[in-house]
């Protein structure tokens, strides 16, 4: 199959982006059977990530497993910001880890970083594991449930990229998410910050004095979610990245 061939099919599918996408494709099949088959699960409408068993992020390769929530690249100001915060050698803990991107892509950028990660969905936890590797430890449970007990007030940094999308605006999404990804990773609650009170309300047990705790939310929704910080107790301020259309909370534990 030729690439103008491949490229025409994505097109013809709505595929927006069809020639960096057949690009892809073309590069990462092994032959003309493998390509064609890759092509086919594309067209049908999995996601590009889920085809290509991969995504970049933050300059990293990071394994997406069919059925795990793909990274966003607005996300990629989820890790700049808890870098920011990050001193070396810092405690960081990486709730509703998903495929471990946000995790992998911080042990990448600070030195020696001690990570755990957290997700409630085993498969999430199997890719996360694969991504994140010898860089620190995965657990399957809810939210700070999974860690280990000894961690209780000794965590420097906790990062959470909780579900936020409110359970009436799920069906509103683009089929590629709504029918590939898993519904605990899209789906918020009534107003989309169920998970958020509840990483909040958590998080200064967890933290060490100073501490920091940065969930990802949307410009709507941020002022909510700074409120809700604030009443777990920590000092909220809200940071915005226009050009990737992300929005973060960030709450400092007194002391």
């Amino acid at each position: 199959m030729s690439p103008s061939a491949v490229v025409a099919s994505l097109r013809a599918a709505g595929c927006v982006f069809a020639e960096a996408e057949a690009q892809l494709l073309i590069a990462s099949a092994a032959g003309p059977v493998e390509l064609a088959e890759m092509l086919r699960r594309r067209v049908d409408g999995l996601p590009l990530e889920h085809v290509l068993g991969w995504a970049r992020f933050c300059g990293l390769r990071i394994a997406v497993d069919p059925g795990v929530f793909v990274p966003r690249r607005r996300t990629e100001f989820l890790v700049e910001q808890a870098a920011a915060v990050a001193r070396p050698h810092a405690v960081v803990v990486d709730l509703c880890c998903g495929s471990g991107a946000v995790g992998a892509a911080l042990a990448a950028k600070l030195r020696q970083v001690r990570l755990y990660a957290a997700d409630v969905d085993p498969a999430a936890v199997r890719c996360a594991r694969r991504n994140i590797a010898e860089a620190g430890a995965v657990f399957e449970g809810d939210l700070y449930q999974a860690l280990p007990g000894r961690l209780r007030g000794g965590v420097e940094v906790v990062v959470a990229n909780a579900p936020y999308v409110p359970t009436d605006e799920v069906a509103l999404m683009p089929s590629e998410a709504r029918l590939h990804e898993p519904q605990v990773a899209l789906d918020g609650g009534g107003d989309g910050l169920d998970i958020q009170r509840r990483v909040a309300a958590g998080a200064p047990d967890w933290l060490s004095p100073g501490g920091h705790l940065l969930i990802e939310t949307s410009r709507r929704q941020a002022p909510h979610t700074a409120k809700i910080v604030a009443r777990a107790g920590l000092v909220p301020r809200t940071v915005r990245c226009d050009d990737l259309d992300a929005t973060i909370v960030v709450g400092a534990l007194p002391g």
